[in-house]
């Protein structure tokens, strides 16, 4: 079950890459259901990104806000945990700077949004050649048609298309594992802000890149917030990067290690510090 009218906040992290923000940002002024807000979630940019999203508060359809934080290294969780205490919509949509939605993408949100449960999207990934073509052209991949994509893959350019397939929103196929955690990623992920409270949002103890995000979804597992898949639904283009510093990966591997010997449910550094 869901409520009427819920109201949708889409959160997207950024550093100091506006050039694939820009392209992120498009995506979501071409959406079919406008009827959402956008936090850019940005983790100590420079000047250049907030004169973007400056630039697109002034023409966005619906409500645009930027959040900074001091650059002090890799702080995505910070970040999220900022942006979603500026926000009192029902439902969050997690995802970044460098992923790009189908126009689709709100919409099919709002459709699978389910009281009681999380819902766990994917990606397809571009090239770096690709990519670089991509935004220099400022070309809407968003708005691609399906053979045009297929061409893409076939090209090298796109790992894969098929996520684009729309199937039946049959229960039984999307809940199939609905405690697993494995997979899931702030990339693209959509939480009931209620549930996100229960939780005190995500752990700001995790630092530099990564396990962050399979934090978060063990403790709303533990909250009894359940595993709804996304795919073949809610898939986002995801430009492509350089591999992220993972200096602090075996740091963060241990302290998810404890999390899953617990029964923690609560983040020890989280939402709560910023209410």
């Amino acid at each position: 079950m869901r409520p009427d009218n819920f109201r949708i906040a889409v959160i997207v992290t950024t550093y100091n890459r506006p050039d694939a923000l820009a392209l992120v940002l498009d995506g979501f002024l071409a959406q079919d259901d406008r009827n959402f807000e956008l936090l850019v979630a940005d983790d100590g940019s420079t000047a250049e990104t907030a004169e973007l999203v400056s630039a697109y508060q002034a023409r966005a359809p619906f409500k645009l806000t930027h959040i900074w934080q001091e650059d002090i290294g890799f702080r995505a969780a910070a970040a999220r945990n900022r942006a979603l205490a500026q926000t009192d919509a029902d439902y969050i949509v997690f995802t970044d700077g460098d992923c790009v939605p189908p126009t689709g993408f709100v919409a099919a949100q709002r459709e699978l949004a389910e009281q009681g449960w999380f819902l766990s999207g994917n990606r397809m990934l571009l090239s770096e050649s690709f990519t670089q073509q991509v935004m220099q052209d400022r070309t809407p991949i968003f708005q691609w048609s399906k053979p045009q994509l297929l061409r893409a893959v076939m090209r090298g350019n796109l790992n894969r298309w098929l996520p684009l397939l729309r199937l039946p929103d049959w229960d039984w196929l999307r809940k199939r594992t609905p405690q697993r955690w494995q997979g899931a990623k702030t990339c693209n992920l959509a939480v009931w802000r209620t549930d996100l409270l229960r939780v005190n949002g995500l752990d700001e103890s995790y630092t530099g890149w990564g396990l962050e995000d399979s934090d978060l979804v063990i403790r709303l597992l533990r909250a009894s917030v359940q595993h709804k898949s996304g795919r073949f639904a809610v898939p986002v283009f995801h430009l492509w990067h350089r591999e992220n510093d993972r200096s602090n990966l075996t740091e963060n591997q241990q302290r998810l290690d404890m999390l899953l010997a617990s029964s923690h449910v609560r983040a020890k550094l989280g939402l709560d510090q910023y209410q």
